[in-house]
């Protein structure tokens, strides 16, 4: 048993499902009104799946926009799949919310930014683990917060 409770863990698997539910929302719906999402993703974090052309110009981080064409959103509990045009060539990405270091709705100025990834990627290790000094230090350092949506408002 933990001596602590890691928040910072917790608030991550929160604010990611969070997203998952968003996006489960869309899936069904499609996006309401001026709805839409920029996604800014680790595109070296295990589990991402995209085409090797997209990982070459990609190297580390992405943003995908889903807003007027999208395809086969799919939400799974761990990941999210959706078919994107890139330069007019529909291609699918494959994302797991854990991939994920910015979630942004500028039509209703809404964001969130993890400044780092969860350290463990495993959720059900919350209950096994007694390092309380360092799971204090990663709440801290991991923390989800607000972005600032002035770098994505229409001038």
């Amino acid at each position: 048993m933990s001596e602590s409770i890691n928040y910072g863990r917790l608030m991550h698997k929160a604010m990611r499902r969070l997203i998952a539910e968003v996006l489960e929302q869309v899936a069904r719906e499609g996006l309401p009104g001026a709805h839409h999402f920029f996604i800014g993703f680790d595109t070296t974090h295990p589990g991402v799946d995209m085409a090797a052309s997209l990982k070459a110009r990609y190297p580390e981080d992405m943003t995908i926009v889903m807003q007027e064409w999208f395809e086969d959103l799919a939400v799974a509990q761990d990941r999210f799949s959706v078919t994107l045009s890139f330069g007019g060539v529909p291609e699918t990405i494959v994302v797991p919310f854990d991939a994920i270091k910015t979630f942004i709705d500028p039509s209703v100025e809404f964001g969130l930014k993890f400044d780092a990834q969860d350290e463990d990627n495993d959720p059900d290790d919350d209950e096994d683990e007694d390092d309380s000094a360092e799971q204090e230090d990663d709440a801290e350092e991991h923390d989800a917060e607000i972005v600032s949506l002035d770098q994505f408002r229409k001038h």
